[in-house]
């Protein structure tokens, strides 16, 4: 298959997500030919740009596609917006400069054990990431939950405004039954 997808999990999250997992083993059944990236996302923004580019730098004749979840969003649509290609967006993160300065200071991943300090130029790292308008609204696909805990969905449904969007009442952070979406996530994705 000529396509790329890219899986990009939150902050503190992995490759080991229920998502992650879910979207992996959907693609084994059904799309076993499928060119399919799940990385380990890094920790520090910028970082975790690199992985992703490297990624795609691996794959020149491949169109790209990616799927985001919370910060994975947020990523995933800078990386769209670079490099084209189509997006379904989980919950996506929209301000995560504003969010995370709440959670500057040490951590643990609960994934992957290690340990980080989240400082103040990791926050400007992800300004650097952000993209004020999405363009080609038409390949993007949005999907939110309203109960989601951790961010407000109203935001993304106004940055996204125009773009293919789906919103739940009720759910949360995690996009409650995310799997039923899959056969529709690839269809969407893997047309051109």
């Amino acid at each position: 298959m000529d396509y790329l997808v890219v899986y990009l999990h939150g902050f503190l999250s992995s490759p080991q997500s229920l998502k992650a997992t879910q979207t992996l083993d959907f693609v084994k059944k059904h799309y076993p030919d499928l060119h399919m990236e799940v990385p380990q996302l890094a920790n520090y923004p910028q970082d975790a740009a690199k992985i992703i580019e490297d990624i795609i730098k691996q794959y020149p004749d491949k169109k790209l596609r990616f799927i985001g979840s919370s910060l994975g969003g947020y990523l995933s649509t800078y990386m769209r917006e670079k490099y084209s290609g189509k997006a379904v967006l989980v919950n996506p993160a929209v301000r995560p400069y504003e969010l995370l300065l709440g959670y500057l200071g040490e951590h643990v991943n609960p994934n992957s054990g290690e340990q980080f300090l989240l400082k103040k130029k990791h926050i400007e790292e992800l300004v650097a990431l952000d993209c004020e308008n999405v363009h080609t609204k038409e390949n993007y696909w949005v999907l939110l939950q309203t109960k989601d805990e951790t961010l407000d969905y109203r935001q993304a449904e106004s940055k996204y405004q125009g773009c293919k969007m789906t919103i739940e009442e009720g759910g949360d952070h995690s996009f409650q039954n995310f799997q039923r979406f899959l056969p529709d996530i690839f269809r969407f994705l893997l047309q051109d």
